[in-house]
């Protein structure tokens, strides 16, 4: 049979045109693109035959996702998922290249002209011509080029078992495209008669540390957690300072204590999760004034291995009571000094710490449950274009007025998205196949692949398994305002899926940086027969 996407030059091609709709995640792109990949699968002659094996899905905002079917000429359950994302982030830090982010050869040769220009270790990869530059060229469009490769060897008969490719949208920001993905596998496990194998990923390897030359596949993905903190000071004019609390002072205190601290990183084998950074801090005064900024918020990415929520939600509320008492203990100290030249008795704050869902109680508690109910009813009418995260900043600024009393205060509360960690270290038959691609790598193209436990980029492979425990999942989805209306988990059907992950998956650099690259002898060379091998291991166990 002809070939379409085999070669190293066609994968090149096909890649090319995948990342020329600009699919940046909410854009028109991201859904031109699904519509895009099923015009082009749909000129198969398999799928012609076969149209209900392709599918776009629609989402509840008029996004979609894809799904693509093939199956083994050999009858047979047995099923590999072929997972990707197809969104990217925006390009505004590409700054006045802006214009060829989708552009992969034009942008390589534009930024070969000015080599001179580049970080020394981009123009040592640029000029050796192996490298295709652009936005999506690395996260994942390359992984999801070398899946629809593998997609066409499954229609010419190469895999005694089913392939189902599925693509989705959202990936970067709160994985919708997944989320609304988990119940529809079940449907299509059980319309086609499938039984899930695994689950192969295939998003780039991503450097542990900067000038890692190692080369990765994963039998599993890390967990994230977006941790947030409202305080809520006491207002004042600036011309009288120790009348009050600035909530940007506290802000501040919870920012020191948590960025990059290590005690928040784990450590499970030689694998160690980054530390904390903070992802967003603002004040919520919306007008300049002389009024000291009396709310403000703080949100931190935290990643996870092994760490329950449970244990987080414990450290997390300690760290807050930590700051509480900083925070108690320095403005006591400056008022005390200012007194000494102004003759007033300094006030002394007592900082209050709560989760969420102990404000929401106590709110209850003081106004009843209609009277909270149609408060937060109300901010859901008026939320406008706020994201989740903003939205979610609203619902605790909103029930903390109802309870001035309790300032100043530290509420400590949760915001989408939530990635649970998933890992296949104990599953033998994952670790068997990783051992047999190593083999293969080493024998093959005398490339060693070192197999790390957990993705550390984040990825989808974190909904197609569950190991917390009910009472650990409480703890996040109790101290997340918006849970189970604007977001939520599908808990059941992800825990019935349950199935075994690795990533496989090409070879770049600088994810979500304007110097994002390729490496195509790897990607289009190497990886494809690795992803083949994988794919033929597992159909043969």
């Amino acid at each position: 049979m002809n070939s379409k996407w085999q070669t190293k030059q066609q994968l090149m091609e096909l890649l090319t045109g995948l990342v020329n709709l600009a699919s940046i995640t909410g854009s028109k792109d991201e859904i031109a693109l699904a519509q895009h990949l099923y015009y082009v699968l749909n000129d198969f002659p398999y799928f012609k035959e076969n149209p209900d094996f392709l599918q776009l899905h629609p989402l509840a905002d008029g996004r979609y996702f894809l799904t693509a079917l093939v199956k083994s000429e050999k009858q047979t359950d047995e099923t590999v998922l072929l997972l990707s994302h197809f969104d990217v982030v925006d390009v505004k830090d590409y700054g006045h290249l802006q214009h060829l982010a989708f552009h992969p050869h034009e942008l390589t040769k534009e930024l070969l002209n000015s080599a001179d220009l580049l970080p020394p270790h981009v123009k040592d990869d640029i000029e050796t011509g192996e490298w295709l530059f652009g936005r999506g060229t690395m996260d994942m469009k390359a992984g999801l080029t070398v899946q629809l490769g593998m997609l066409e060897r499954a229609m010419n008969g190469e895999f005694e078992g089913n392939l189902l490719l599925l693509t989705v949208p959202d990936e970067e920001v709160n994985s919708a495209g997944m989320l609304g993905a988990v119940p529809v596998l079940t449907e299509l496990k059980n319309q086609f008669n499938l039984s899930y194998r695994a689950c192969v990923n295939s998003e780039p390897m991503f450097s542990r540390y900067p000038n890692d030359k190692n080369y990765y596949v994963y039998s599993g993905s890390i967990g994230k957690v977006l941790a947030g903190f409202y305080c809520s000071g006491v207002e004042t004019h600036v011309g009288e300072p120790f009348s009050g609390l600035n909530a940007n002072l506290m802000v501040s205190e919870l920012n020191r204590l948590l960025e990059l601290n290590e005690r928040f990183s784990e450590k499970v084998d030689d694998e160690v999760t980054p530390p904390p950074m903070n992802l967003m801090q603002k004040d919520l005064k919306e007008e300049y004034s002389v009024q000291i900024p009396h709310e403000a918020v703080t949100l931190f990415n935290i990643l996870t291995m092994k760490r329950s929520m449970l244990e987080l939600h414990g450290m997390l509320m300690k760290t807050a009571e930590q700051a509480a008492d900083n925070i108690e203990r320095f403005y006591d100290k400056k008022a005390k000094h200012y007194s000494q030249s102004v003759s007033f008795t300094p006030a002394s704050y007592k900082v209050t710490v709560m989760s969420y869902d102990d404000l929401l109680k106590y709110a209850v508690m003081k106004v009843g449950e209609a009277e909270v109910n149609r408060h937060i009813h109300y901010l859901k009418a008026n939320r406008g274009d706020l994201d989740d995260r903003h939205f979610t900043n609203k619902i605790v600024s909103g029930l903390s007025g109802l309870c001035k009393e309790l300032a100043p205060l530290i509420v400590v509360f949760y915001s989408p998205p939530f990635y649970p960690s998933v890992s296949s270290k104990e599953d033998d038959f994952i670790q068997g196949i990783l051992s047999e691609v190593q083999s293969c790598a080493k024998d093959q193209f005398q490339i060693s692949l070192k197999n790390q436990q957990y993705f550390a980029g984040l990825s989808d492979l974190s909904f197609l398994q569950i190991k917390e425990s009910e009472e650990s999942i409480r703890e996040l989805t109790d101290n997340m305002p918006i849970y189970g209306d604007h977001y939520q988990l599908p808990l059941e059907e992800i825990k019935a899926l349950n199935i075994p992950v690795l990533n496989v998956g090409p070879f770049g650099k600088d994810p979500h940086k304007w110097t994002e690259r390729l490496h195509l002898p790897y990607s289009f060379e190497t990886c494809p027969e690795l992803l083949s091998f994988t794919l033929k291991r597992i159909f043969d166990q």
